[in-house]
């Protein structure tokens, strides 16, 4: 097996980046793209948080009273349904406070 050289090679863009740059012009795809990006952001915080405490999705679930298909829609980038109560009681289990910071659109 053979395997190929990638120096000299510049590192190619992720998808993210790649999408930034297809949409530079179009107002609408871009806040399409930054609510995505909150929700993946979201999403990675949550299974960062229940894994550095070395829980399952089905300890966490028990530990805040719903099931393991919950969790794992919540740890899921594309789920769109995140709630402030789901997220207080999450943060309750996990030695965590939830912040909501306002950003200015641009």
């Amino acid at each position: 097996m053979t395997t190929r050289k990638t120096a000299g090679r510049s590192r190619s863009p992720d998808a993210v980046q790649m999408l930034e740059g297809l949409v530079r012009n179009d107002a609408v795809m871009q806040a399409m793209l930054v609510e995505e990006r909150g929700n993946a952001a979201v999403a990675r915080q949550i299974y960062e948080l229940r894994t550095s405490r070395g829980l399952t999705q089905k300890q966490l679930a028990d530990l805040i009273g719903t099931q393991q298909p919950v969790i794992a829609r919540l740890e899921d980038a594309d789920y769109e349904g995140h709630s402030l109560a789901m997220l207080y009681r999450i943060g309750a289990a996990l030695g965590c406070r939830v912040a909501v910071v306002f950003v200015r659109a641009e």
